[in-house]
């Protein structure tokens, strides 16, 4: 299988220009910049990339929406926020290939006619920026990047911008607000940020998986990209794979390959005596799945075929000694603090539900709650400027429909048959495929 992500991250200074450079690195760039615009946008729609951070919108026809060019500001951002629970596949991109990202950020950039690109890491990054600057720092040296790249005539300057933490700020819009120094809340749409963006200029905001993509399908095209995966999901995906397996971490595998072959196979099946109880396939905001829905593909459309989402596609395993009532308390609690307060569904009732929730988990739930823990969830989806009110629903809508039982144990009487356990040390010699 062609590694795309993962082809330098064996090799020692694998994050080094002079490594990147020996296999090819920034070959891509100089191909783009002698292509026209129209062709380089046409490449990847043909590729069938769709967006990496979990919307899974197609990037090309993402790229099409920007405004028309009126010859002022335009402006490419990367989200390197990664805030959702269960993901940790773009810090290591930005850790180990921190070149792929830039060229695909200089080769976007050059498609949307944006002179300016914003990479907003999460603050805990620390060491993922730090590789981030001084990466752009050689790429500057050697005129990948800066004023008139490769004779071109195109300018590119980047910018690394440090977020607070906030995982609303995983939102485009509020990513957007954060660079420019306000609180980090969503804005109502319309207008969208192609339209209106950063400093009320078109603006493009891509997850940096996706961005990681752009130079293969450059340099090999897009047909060949787009065969790579499923009918409509191009490419090879990074898997985040964690809980209780053998084998947790990164892997780099095909579109569309099936859920149960990448816990079974790739991340080496449970981790003990256990059975498998139940997994979350796409971080933790999308539905959870049964042993009984595994067999099916991880791609965008396999997963919303059986309720749930691809996501940012970090998968969480459960075996059959977790309570699922203590992992959905976990959870609320997670997007109750995450909340930004905007919106008043979101607001009051990340909150509500993280309460009820706490009060089933330790004992005292009382007759009713199950149904009213469902009902706010309810009314939370939808009803929001952004997605995070959908992402707290959704982990509380799904563990309720699959694992009732549990709950109603819990409500009748008082207390879990699932003692906590510490999870057990991993040792692993390596944390990618």
């Amino acid at each position: 299988m062609d590694r795309i992500f993962t082809r330098d991250w064996d090799k020692p200074q694998g994050h080094l220009l002079s490594v990147y450079e020996e296999a090819g690195g920034y070959g891509a760039l100089k191909k783009a910049l002698s292509m026209t615009r129209e062709a380089v946008m046409g490449e990847v729609k043909a590729g069938n990339l769709r967006g990496r951070g979990g919307a899974g919108f197609p990037a090309g026809v993402k790229w099409g929406f920007m405004a028309k060019d009126d010859g002022g500001p335009r402006y490419l951002c990367i989200n390197a926020d990664e805030g959702e629970p269960g993901t940790f596949k773009d810090r290591y991109i930005m850790e180990r290939s921190p070149h792929l990202m830039l060229e695909g950020a200089a080769i976007t950039s050059f498609a949307i006619n944006a002179h300016a690109c914003y990479i907003y890491i999460r603050g805990e990054f620390y060491s993922a920026a730090r590789r981030v600057r001084e990466a752009i720092d050689e790429a500057v040296k050697a005129g990948h990047l800066g004023k008139n790249i490769h004779g071109s005539g195109f300018d590119l300057d980047i910018h690394v911008h440090m977020g607070a933490g906030a995982y609303v700020c995983g939102e485009e819009s509020a990513l957007i607000e954060s660079i420019e120094g306000k609180p980090g809340k969503p804005r109502s749409r319309p207008p969208f940020p192609a339209a209106v963006g950063l400093f009320n200029r078109p603006t493009i905001v891509n997850n940096v998986e996706t961005i990681a993509a752009v130079p293969s399908i450059i340099e090999r095209g897009g047909a060949w990209y787009a065969a790579l995966g499923t009918p409509g999901n191009g490419g090879t995906k990074l898997y985040c794979v964690s809980g209780h397996v053998k084998k947790p971490g990164i892997f780099e595998l095909p579109m569309g390959t099936p859920l149960r072959e990448i816990i079974f196979t790739h991340a080496g099946g449970m981790r003990g005596a256990a059975p498998l109880k139940a997994v979350i396939p796409g971080g933790s905001s999308t539905p959870v799945l049964t042993p009984q829905e595994i067999d099916v593909k991880m791609d965008f459309d396999g997963l919303k075929a059986v309720g749930s989402m691809l996501g940012s596609a970090a998968t969480v395993v459960f075996d059959d000694t977790a309570c699922m009532v203590r992992s959905l308390a976990r959870l609320a609690h997670f997007y109750a603090h995450e909340s930004c307060g905007q919106c008043t569904p979101c607001r009051e009732g990340t909150h509500w539900m993280a309460k009820i929730v706490d009060r089933i988990e330790s004992g005292k739930g009382r007759a009713g709650d199950i149904d009213l823990l469902d009902d706010v969830a309810s009314s939370i989806m939808g009803n929001t400027i952004c997605p995070l009110g959908d992402a707290a629903a959704m982990p509380v809508s799904g563990f309720l429909k699959k694992f009732r039982v549990e709950f109603e144990e819990h409500v009748t009487t008082g207390r879990c048959r699932f003692p906590p356990q510490a999870l057990a040390p991993v040792k692993t010699d390596r944390a990618w495929v």
